[in-house]
C-alpha cells in the first residue's frame, strides 16, 4: 500500500492540458504525474500548489497565472469560484462542449472498448443560463465567510444565509445574492424571504445543532407559467410559519402552488414527509407536445425542459418506431418517455423504483388520455425477471434511462437473454453506460452515438446510444 505523502509542493509554469472528470482541469506535474485542478482552464499556464499527492497523482489548485487560455470567458456570476455549482463559467461555451463531447466518447472508448460509428456532434442548450426549472435553497444562522471575511476586524453582522451549500462541506451555506440558473422571480422569491424572515426574527437553521426553524426552500417554474414554493420548516410554530407564507403569497400572487413541510428528523429529504398545501394546487404542470406533466414537491422531472424535450426526441429517434412495436421503458421515473414514444408503439411497459413516481406516471398517462401504456413499481434487478416477461412479452425495442450508477448486472444480463431488436440507452454518466455497453458487445453493435447537453457551466453530460443486433457479417 502506497503512503500517502501529503506534502504541498509547488510547481511552476505548468500548462493546463485538458479537463477530466468532475469539472477539474489536467496539468502534468514534472515527474509526470497527473496533477487535477479546480480553478484553470486548458491553455492557462499556472503555478501550482499541491495539497494532495497519491501514487499516480496529485490534486492542487493554480496560486498564479502566467498566461490566460484563449478558451476563457468571464464569469456572469459573483458567487463563481466559491459556490461550486457551475464550475465551468469561466470557460466560453462552446469549448465546454468540446470537452463534454471528448469526455463522453472517451468513456466509450477507453472503458467500453467499444466501436464507434461516426459520433454525431453534441446538441448544445438554446439557453446558457437561466434554464432550469427546479432550484433548492437552504438556510442557515451561521453563513460561509470569506476569507477577506475571516481576516477582517470589522463587525460580520448578520450571520444569516438563504443559499447553496459549499462543495465538501454539509454544514457551510454560502449566502446567494443572485443565481444564473433559474428564471426570475426565483432570486427575488429568495431574497425577499431571506430579508423578511431576518426582520421578523425567525430563526435559521442550525445544521450542527440541530436547532432553528426554517431550512430549506424549493421553487419550481414550468413552461406553462406555473410556479411552485415549498418551504420546510424544522418545527411547528403556527404564528410564524402562517406569518411568512402569507407573506410570500401575497408578495408573489404569480405562485400557484404555496406548500410547507415540518421535518424534525436529522436530514432535510422530503421524500418520507407529508408536504402539505397553504395555497393553490399541490401541483404544477410542464407541457411537451401537447402533453401534460402534472409536477408535485417529490416529483422527478428533468431540470432543463426545453433540451429534455430534444432529448427525447433524439431517444424517440433512435428508437425507430413504426407503430407495431413493444416497448419497454425500463427505469421510466414519472414515465414521460415512455408517453412521449406511446403514440408511435403498439404498447409500453414502464418500470421504476420509486413508488410515488410510477403513481404519478399512471395519473399523467390518464391525463393525457393514453391508453397502451402500463407502469410497474419495483426494484429493477427483482422485479425485471422472466415472470415479468411472461406476463408483459417479449419486447421489440428496449429503452434504457438509468440513474448514474448505470444498469444492475442483473438487469444487464436480463436484457441480453431477452435480446430485443434494438435497445435505446439514455445515460447521464457515459462512464457506467460504458461499462454497461461492454457487457452487451458481443451481441450488440452501437449504430448511433448522441451527446446531448443538459447542463450548461458544469461538466455534466447526456449521452444516448443506439445498440441494433449483431449479424453474422459483424461476427
Amino acid at each position: 500500500m502506497a503512503r500517502r505523502n501529503n506534502k504541498r509542493q509547488i510547481f511552476e509554469h505548468i500548462e493546463v492540458i485538458d479537463a477530466g472528470a468532475k469539472g477539474k482541469t489536467v496539468a502534468k506535474a514534472p515527474d509526470g504525474r497527473v496533477v487535477f485542478l479546480p480553478n484553470a482552464v486548458p491553455g492557462d499556464v499556472v503555478d501550482v500548489q499541491t495539497f494532495k499527492k497519491r501514487t499516480a497523482y496529485y490534486e492542487g489548485k493554480a496560486i498564479k497565472f502566467h498566461t490566460l487560455s484563449d478558451k476563457r470567458t468571464e464569469p456572469k456570476c459573483e458567487h463563481f469560484g466559491v459556490c461550486g455549482g457551475c464550475k465551468w463559467q469561466h470557460m466560453d461555451y462552446k469549448y465546454q462542449l468540446e470537452f463534454k463531447q471528448k469526455e463522453v466518447t472517451n468513456n466509450l472508448v477507453r472503458i467500453g472498448h467499444l466501436e464507434l460509428p461516426e459520433v454525431s456532434p453534441i446538441l448544445g442548450s438554446a439557453e446558457h443560463y437561466f434554464y432550469r426549472n427546479k432550484m433548492e435553497f437552504s438556510f442557515s444562522d451561521s453563513r460561509w465567510l470569506t476569507q477577506e471575511e475571516v481576516d477582517s476586524d470589522k463587525d460580520l453582522g448578520d450571520r444569516n444565509a438563504l443559499g447553496f451549500h459549499i462543495p465538501g462541506m454539509w454544514d457551510k451555506i454560502l449566502n446567494i445574492n443572485k443565481c444564473w440558473l433559474q428564471e426570475d422571480p426565483s432570486n427575488d422569491i429568495r431574497n425577499a424571504v431571506r430579508e423578511f424572515s431576518i426582520k421578523h426574527g425567525l430563526d435559521f437553521f442550525n445544521t450542527r445543532q440541530q436547532t432553528g426553524l426554517l431550512r430549506t426552500m424549493m421553487i419550481r417554474t414550468s413552461s406553462t407559467g406555473d410556479l411552485m414554493v415549498v418551504v420546510q420548516f424544522f418545527k411547528e410554530d403556527k404564528d410564524k410559519r402562517v406569518l411568512l407564507l402569507d407573506f410570500i403569497a401575497e408578495s408573489f400572487p404569480q405562485i400557484t402552488s404555496l406548500q410547507y413541510i415540518i421535518n424534525s428528523k436529522a436530514n432535510d429529504t422530503i421524500y418520507d414527509q407529508d408536504v402539505i398545501c397553504y395555497k393553490g394546487n399541490d401541483h404544477i404542470f410542464e407541457e411537451m407536445e401537447g402533453l401534460r406533466f402534472k409536477i408535485n414537491a417529490k416529483s422527478f422531472y428533468q431540470t432543463n425542459s426545453n433540451q429534455a424535450y430534444e432529448l427525447y426526441k433524439i431517444t424517440r429517434d433512435f428508437a425507430g418506431l413504426k407503430g407495431d412495436e413493444l416497448v419497454y421503458d425500463l427505469y421510466t421515473g414519472t414515465g414521460t418517455i415512455a408517453q412521449f414514444v406511446a403514440k408511435q408503439a403498439k404498447f409500453v411497459v414502464g418500470v421504476e423504483a420509486v413508488p410515488d413516481a410510477i403513481k404519478a406516471a399512471k395519473e399523467n398517462a390518464q391525463l393525457n388520455d393514453i391508453t397502451n401504456v402500463d407502469f410497474y413499481v419495483g426494484d429493477m434487478k427483482n422485479v425485471f425477471n422472466t415472470d415479468f416477461i411472461t406476463k408483459n412479452g417479449q419486447p421489440d425495442v428496449i429503452i434504457t434511462d438509468p440513474p448514474r450508477d448505470g444498469m444492475h448486472k442483473n438487469v444487464v444480463q436480463q436484457i441480453l437473454n431477452i435480446a430485443p431488436d434494438k435497445i435505446v440507452y439514455v445515460s447521464c454518466n457515459s462512464a457506467t453506460q460504458a461499462r454497461d455497453l461492454a457487457l452487451m458487445k458481443d451481441i450488440y453493435k452501437i449504430t448511433k452515438t448522441q451527446a446531448v447537453d443538459m447542463f450548461p457551466q458544469t461538466h455534466h453530460v447526456e449521452n444516448v446510444v443506439l445498440l441494433e443486433k449483431r449479424n453474422s457479417s459483424d461476427l
